[in-house]
């Protein structure tokens, strides 16, 4: 990144990296591939990935989105989002007789198989996230028994064990990075013997972005995040902007969201990011509409490289529609 110096020009800090991920872009090429391969309709359970525009998009396309596995016809296709499900989804869908197309991100999948690893080995696991969150929900049902959600270090003191020396924590992988580390620290001074995951949970693109945010806020009299109310990851770029020094932060879905009163005040320094699942058109319309109120110079604000790509999920090599009438038929 280049030197940051005060001026009194307008000018815009635009994060990078911003925007899709792997794992969403994956997801959201997997819907598409499926509705191009297949054809129209693929149940999608749950958002594919948490972005109003790209839901509404997908939908115009042929994507049918529901909240439960009953919703979906038998001898349909349905697609599980990049968030991730419990086994039991598993269960209920060949219940149905669907054939399925699994979409979870690889890093969460992760989560998934460092969940079934300690339960195995029969570990207390301490699940950093937020209650109700897909993900959340997801890792959970992997090993119920064992696992307890912690919803943040004001958590930690209400957290029992059956055996402090077997105790593990995981976490979401969208969350905060700083208090996702606070709250370790409390369970570490709680659970002095507490195991940490094999590597960190917390995906590299949700740090990544938070890194850059981290770099701009100081300078940033108004940051604006594109982002979903329901992304945990944007969310919490909000957040970060504000703790890292921003005097004000915002989540927008569109350009047309923003206030016009944001800018009063003094604002000459506006920095813009967007959130892991946002297409880049959207961060595109802000920057224009920043343009078009005298912010035409544009500075990046590089935190990293991102060159991690995922394979599609593995479903999209078979013959689903022919699958889904043959498990009818049976």
């Amino acid at each position: 990144m280049g030197a940051m110096t005060a001026t009194n020009a307008r000018r815009v800090l635009l994060a990078a990296p911003r925007g899709y991920c792997a794992g969403v872009d994956r997801a959201v090429i997997a819907v598409e591939k499926a509705l191009e391969q297949y054809g129209a309709p693929i149940y999608v359970r749950h958002e594919i990935v948490h972005n109003k525009y790209v839901v509404q998009t997908l939908e115009k396309k042929g994507a049918i989105f529901v909240e439960a596995t009953a919703e979906v016809p038998e001898g349909s296709i349905v697609m599980f989002s990049a968030h991730g499900v419990a086994p039991i989804v598993h269960d209920e869908a060949a219940e149905r007789k669907l054939a399925t197309i699994d979409a979870t991100c690889p890093l969460v999948t992760k989560v998934h198989k460092e969940a079934i690893r300690y339960a195995n080995e029969d570990f207390d696991i301490l699940l950093i996230g937020h209650e109700g969150h897909e993900e959340v929900i997801g890792t959970t049902g992997e090993a119920p028994e064992h696992i307890t959600l912690v919803d943040g270090p004001d958590d930690v003191e209400k957290v029992e064990v059956r055996d402090p020396s077997r105790v593990v924590w995981l976490s979401q992988t969208t969350l905060s990075v700083d208090e996702t580390m606070e709250t370790v620290d409390k369970l570490k001074t709680k659970f002095p013997l507490l195991v940490s995951p094999p590597s960190d949970d917390i995906c590299y693109a949700t740090q990544n972005r938070q890194i850059a945010v981290k770099q701009m806020g100081a300078e940033a009299d108004l940051v604006i995040v594109v982002g979903s109310q329901n992304s945990s990851n944007s969310k919490r770029l909000v957040e970060v902007a504000l703790g890292a020094g921003a005097r004000a932060a915002h989540l927008v879905d569109y350009a047309s969201e923003i206030d016009e009163a944001w800018l009063e005040g003094g604002v000459s320094t506006v920095g813009v990011t967007s959130g892991a699942s946002v297409p880049e058109v959207l961060v595109e319309e802000v920057l224009e509409w920043l343009t078009q109120r005298g912010f035409e110079d544009v500075e990046i604000v590089k935190a990293a490289e991102e060159s991690i790509t995922f394979s599609l999920p593995k479903e999209l090599r078979r013959d689903l529609r022919a699958e889904a009438t043959s498990l009818v038929e049976d």
